[in-house]
């Protein structure tokens, strides 16, 4: 039988104030809006892109999609203010394998190159860009457009423990599912837009917006301890520990590393000094900020 709009949108109603039944709805993007007048806002950016391969120095961006979107200084989320979808054909045929990951093919990045102009101005006024992966993105997007160098950025999969707040996992899919919703993404930008509902999800373990706790971690200054020349034998107890291993690209030690925060510095000392050299050491430290954070430069 038949069911006009408003007979659905009741029956999920109902349903969601069952504590047997989770509704999940289709994610429709926000549209564009007005700048709010009489509220203290600034301005982000949400990012994705689609590439050829993981290795920031070779392979190419073939799509790039953001979101440009209104906040308080509370982390409340108050409008989009712009889109941004672009392709890009890259030197060489699109693999199988990526093509079957992304859906896109070679078809349809055929004689589309990125404006560059164009994405600068988009991003320039923006106080903040945010990815789901920035350890990934920002690589990327800095070799294409320098002006991603001197933006602050927060990573919206790595900032937030979303296990501690109640979410299956940090895949976007799971947070979206968690969040209430459902979405068929084709295009990049279509990430962006479901990365927007998420950061407008309000945490019950804080009542606020995840983008508030996301804002908040970001603007915590953090120290990358380098544990060069530690035993291969510990390798297993370092990787337990949360250290990740550095190939020695980009000017880095090849070495294994943790980024920490200010106040957990003594305690990885401590860690280093008692478990893997059994003696007094003094790591090489960099000091991240928003700035510096998931760079190739740092």
């Amino acid at each position: 039988m038949f069911q006009n709009a408003s007979d659905l949108a009741g029956m999920a109603e109902a349903l969601s104030r069952s504590t047997d039944y989770r509704v999940l709805r289709r994610l429709v993007p926000r549209p564009v809006s007005q700048t709010i007048t009489g509220l203290d806002c600034r301005t982000g950016i949400l990012l994705d892109i689609e590439t050829t391969g993981l290795d920031h120095a070779r392979d190419e961006i073939i799509e790039v999609g953001m979101v440009k979107f209104d906040y308080t200084a509370d982390g409340r989320i108050v409008g989009v203010r712009d889109t941004f979808s672009a392709f890009n054909e890259p030197s060489a045929p699109i693999s199988p394998e990526v093509t079957a990951l992304t859906g896109i093919t070679d078809d349809m990045v055929a004689g589309h190159r990125f404006d560059d102009a164009a994405v600068t101005a988009f991003v320039e006024g923006a106080v903040i860009v945010i990815a789901h992966n920035s350890g990934f993105d920002r690589k990327f997007v800095e070799r294409y457009w320098p002006i991603f160098e001197h933006k602050a950025w927060g990573c919206s999969m790595s900032e937030i423990d979303w296990r501690k707040h109640g979410f299956a996992g940090s895949q976007l899919g799971y947070l979206l599912n968690g969040a209430g919703y459902f979405h068929q993404a084709h295009r990049a930008v279509d990430d962006c837009h479901a990365l927007l509902e998420i950061l407008d999800f309000v945490l019950p373990s804080t009542g606020a917006p995840a983008l508030a706790f996301l804002l908040d971690t970001a603007r915590k200054k953090t120290v990358r301890v380098w544990a060069e020349q530690s035993p291969f034998e510990l390798k297993d107890s370092l990787k337990r520990r949360g250290y990740r291993w550095s190939d020695g690209t980009d000017g880095c030690p090849k070495s294994w590393y943790i980024d920490v925060c200010e106040t957990g510095l003594e305690d990885e000392l401590a860690f280093l000094k008692a478990e893997i050299y059994l003696r007094d050491v003094e790591p090489r430290l960099q000091t991240l900020t928003a700035f510096t954070r998931f760079s190739s430069r740092i």
